[in-house]
């Protein structure tokens, strides 16, 4: 028996390892930007890449976490692509303060803005609003991509939305500061220039809203970028800017000063103790996550892997048992933790609970708990691998309906931060239940063995296949069942493609796709950065059918 279950681990272990590789492998892919040739005309230009931008900017050697590297990733093939969006977003530390960096590829499209440019650009503003975090942006832009204008300029959530987060930031006393370190141009002039301090490059910076060739169009003027908009005329003339900087590295030095001189953040106030390391091997977790992700395993064997000194305290241990609730530390932060137990449970009534199906007594359960870490200032994280609610008759005449809607009431009004990773199973109404995205996680990621969608994969081909061969059928044609195997496999392939980690981190609904022992790092900084936002609100449920 013990050897069968090493065979099983090590199974584990193999898949998930290599799944790890495949991700590490697709970041440095995507590290490329633009690719070597571009690489090298920044360079000649006497400019570095973003990524170069950003080592340099934050203080050696510490953590960082980066958002939205997939971001767009499979998409706008046509135009040739535009890896991470063309922009680089990371939490990172600058003279020991935490901060939110957006930094434009100039490598991808001269930095130029596709829709999920504008959107992964918003998603960073959201992540600083929520958290207070001081913004840097490092601008090298020639603005909007004008193929696709139609899809960035003119809605809610489109560029515009960009100008009035500045103002809203800067009435918050949230600090902003823009390098204009390339071009920026059009309404993307205004993004600095709405922040609270301004640099610019000589020769490589320039800011205005049209440039030369514009210019002599609609004017007649003759008239060089440099004159138009660089550094001298802004820093000397118009006073648009307040640092002219005679290179990348002295504008990056001159922010970190300006870093170094903030004061202190608030305090929300949350409980943190010295960080102890889990004492169980953190590396077991590739041999804990089945290969099959419909096969069982315990949830408890995945948290003492995460949490400090692997010590946690479960809240209802014995009730409502496909849903762990527990009190722990991660990295010295206190946490409140609710996952899906993927473990087949025998419940005190002889009931069988089987794995990653939340019941009416664990949506119970997990709404007493989240308003008790609500009320007593406890950050939740949600270790997400859940197939739905339970349905059937008993369920619903046990008001399966009614207890998962106080659950998703909960999750929705609670008002201390929220961090969700999605290690399996995503499916349904589970993702909202377990602070799904639409549920307003402070950050939502997950391992490559994730899946998002409204339901799994073989559920899902077998409903569209029979609509397919109804249709079909009614169109008078013959179906073997050599035919529906095809195309059932054409219809899984394709609904499996939609389901992965990285489809969904590439549209911006996970903010990343992490390796398991980086877990640990995405949720300590999470903390970290909320700790600068205390709650605005007091928790209050609402009004709920009981």
């Amino acid at each position: 028996m013990a050897e069968k279950i090493d065979i099983e681990v090590s199974k584990n272990e193999d898949h998930n390892k290599l799944a790890v590789s495949e991700l590490h492998k697709r970041l440095h892919k995507i590290h490329e930007g633009g690719g070597e040739k571009r690489i090298a005309k920044l360079h000649k230009q006497g400019k570095m890449t973003a990524r170069e931008r950003i080592d340099a900017l934050l203080d050696p050697k510490s953590p960082r976490i980066e958002i939205g590297a997939f971001a767009a990733d499979g998409m706008y093939e046509a135009y040739g692509g535009a890896p991470s969006a063309g922009v680089v977003v990371v939490i990172g530390y600058v003279s020991k303060r935490q901060c939110m960096v957006v930094a434009n590829d100039a490598t991808v499209k001269a930095g130029a803005w596709f829709p999920m440019t504008g959107k992964k650009n918003l998603r960073a503003q959201e992540i600083a609003i929520e958290n207070r975090l001081p913004i840097i942006y490092l601008v090298d832009s020639a603005g909007v991509f004008l193929p696709m204008q139609d899809e960035i300029f003119p809605d809610k959530e489109h560029f515009g939305r960009i100008f009035r987060n500045n103002a809203v930031m800067s009435s918050m006393g949230i600090t902003q500061i823009a390098a204009i370190m390339g071009s920026c141009v059009a309404g993307g002039a205004y993004l600095p220039i709405m922040s609270d301090e301004a640099l610019i490059v000589e020769k490589t910076g320039s800011i205005f809203l049209a440039g030369s060739y514009l210019v002599k169009a609609a004017i007649g003027e003759d008239i060089d970028n440099e004159t138009l908009g660089g550094a001298t005329t802004h820093s000397e003339i118009s006073g648009v800017v307040d640092y002219k900087c005679k290179d990348d590295a002295e504008c990056l030095k001159t922010i970190r000063d300006i870093m170094d001189k903030l004061g202190k953040p608030k305090d929300a106030g949350f409980s943190r103790e010295k960080a102890k390391a889990p004492q169980a091997d953190e590396k077991e977790l590739y041999g804990i996550l089945p290969v099959d992700r419909t096969k069982p395993y315990d949830m408890r064997d995945v948290i003492a892997r995460l949490v400090d000194n692997s010590e946690f305290t479960e809240y209802k241990k014995g009730y409502g048992q496909s849903i762990i609730t527990a009190y722990a530390r991660i990295d010295g932060w206190a946490v409140g933790i609710v996952a899906n137990q993927r473990k087949v449970v025998k419940s005190k009534k002889g009931e069988m609970q089987f794995g990653g199906v939340i019941y009416s007594d664990s949506a119970d359960k997990a709404t007493r708990f989240i308003a008790n870490c609500s009320q007593k200032n406890i950050p939740l994280v949600f270790l997400q691998d859940v197939t739905g609610f339970m349905v059937g008759s008993r369920s619903e005449q046990g008001g399966i309906i009614k207890d998962g809607a106080k659950m998703v009431n909960a999750v929705a009004n609670s008002v201390v931060p929220k961090f969700t990773i999605i290690i399996g199973n995503s499916y349904g109404a589970g993702n909202y239940a377990m602070c799904g995205k639409a549920y307003d996680p402070r950050l939502i990621v997950g391992w490559p063995s994730a899946q998002v969608a409204v339901m799994g994969g073989d559920q899902a081909s077998k409903v569209m296949l029979q609509i397919e061969v109804s249709a079909l059928k009614g169109r008078g044609e013959v179906i073997t069942p050599e035919n529906e195997k095809k195309l059932l496999d054409k219809i899984r392939k394709k609904y499996e493609d939609t389901t992965s980690p990285y489809y969904a981190a590439s549209r911006l609904w996970l903010d990343a796709v992490i390796d398991p022992l980086e877990t640990r790092t995405w949720i300590s900084m999470g903390i970290e950065a909320a700790a600068q936002a205390p709650a605005t609100r007091e928790f209050n449920m609402g009004v709920l059918q009981t």
